[in-house]
């Protein structure tokens, strides 16, 4: 036998040390990360509370992962603009993502076309926290529980009006479904924004809307607002009095956000675990999660990008029924 030749003995021992090589490069590359700033991508506009979130935990994750992690504000199109620089970026783990469902699991619905794919072109990593949305009513409402709202909704058509800001946002589609489940009659008036919205309602321009417990809870605390039902799986610890949605019989209401990070589809899996990891341990902290997460009224997720995979693929056939429900197109 010529010394050139292979036996067949050898052969799986030659695939493995093959298959290694080819590895190599790749576990390298794994290993080294971070060897540079991480650029973080959020498509809204500076000093909102998704933007105040990834400030803070980009500060963590660069001390955490030794590099600086800047944020960069790309609004606009309804986040498609920040979204899409993401989905063309190259999948190293350098450019990230920080962002709301609407980006992920409602643009396709309110939108003909989108240049990126909302599930193929993102890797998830984890979804952060809950942000659970709250119906609110006016001093002048004569109602004391949603039970009663929607009697007065159904005995008095076309009185009541709620704000939203805009189309395809997350009041209309809640307020939308909840007419859809009651049969009332509440008339939709859009505003530019949830800070236009609130004193909307104060000022009895309105008379009902949904808002996050930091915009409106010390509205509520002094009496000059109302909640009436909240959204997600608990009540709010800030509110405990409030009921959900889903414990008065209307679980269906989507009156849920949340805040999630993602990195482009292609990224090495060990990159989108360590990410994972750092952004897990810097929101749980349990200073941080007092401070900047229970205290503000959001609800704690931190889970595997398994598990936010899974309910990013429930969540989308569930945005398509409620943009149908409510006739909403985008702006």
């Amino acid at each position: 036998m010529s010394g050139n030749q292979t036996t067949p003995a050898a052969m799986p021992r030659l695939k493995i040390a093959l298959a290694l090589l080819l590895a190599l490069p790749s576990l390298a590359g794994a290993q080294a990360y971070p060897n540079k700033p991480l650029h973080v991508i959020v498509p809204y506009p500076a000093g909102g509370g998704l933007d105040v979130l990834a400030r803070q935990l980009g500060e963590r994750i660069g001390r955490r992962l030794g590099q600086s992690a800047v944020i960069d504000n790309r609004p606009g199109a309804g986040t498609i603009i920040g979204a899409d620089a993401v989905a063309k970026s190259a999948p190293d783990g350098y450019t990230l993502m920080i962002t709301a469902d609407t980006t992920i699991t409602l643009n396709q619905s309110l939108y003909s076309k989108l240049p990126y794919d909302p599930v193929k072109d993102f890797a998830p990593v984890t979804q952060l926290v809950l942000l659970n949305q709250m119906l609110i009513v006016g001093p002048n409402v004569p109602a004391n529980s949603l039970k009663e709202l929607i009697a007065y909704a159904k005995a008095h058509p076309g009185k009541l009006n709620y704000a939203s800001y805009g189309s395809g946002t997350p009041p209309h589609l809640a307020m939308e479904i909840l007419k859809n489940l009651t049969g009332s009659a509440i008339t939709h008036v859009p505003y530019k924004g949830l800070t236009q919205a609130v004193p909307a309602v104060l000022a009895d321009e309105v008379q009902m809307t949904f808002s996050g417990a930091a915009s409106s809870m010390a509205l509520i605390k002094s009496g000059r607002l109302r909640a009436l039902a909240i959204g997600g799986r608990n009540r709010l610890v800030l509110l405990p009095e409030v009921p959900t949605f889903a414990e008065l019989g209307y679980a269906e209401v989507p009156a849920s956000t949340w805040f999630g990070v993602f990195a482009p589809a292609g990224t090495p899996r060990e990159i989108v675990s360590r990410l994972h990891d750092e952004f897990k341990a810097a929101i749980t902290d349990p200073e941080f999660a007092q401070k900047e997460v229970a205290a503000k009224g959001f609800e704690l997720v931190a889970n595997t990008p398994e598990e936010f995979s899974a309910v990013i693929a429930a969540e989308i056939p569930r945005n398509a029924k409620a943009v149908k429900i409510s006739g909403a197109r985008a702006e």
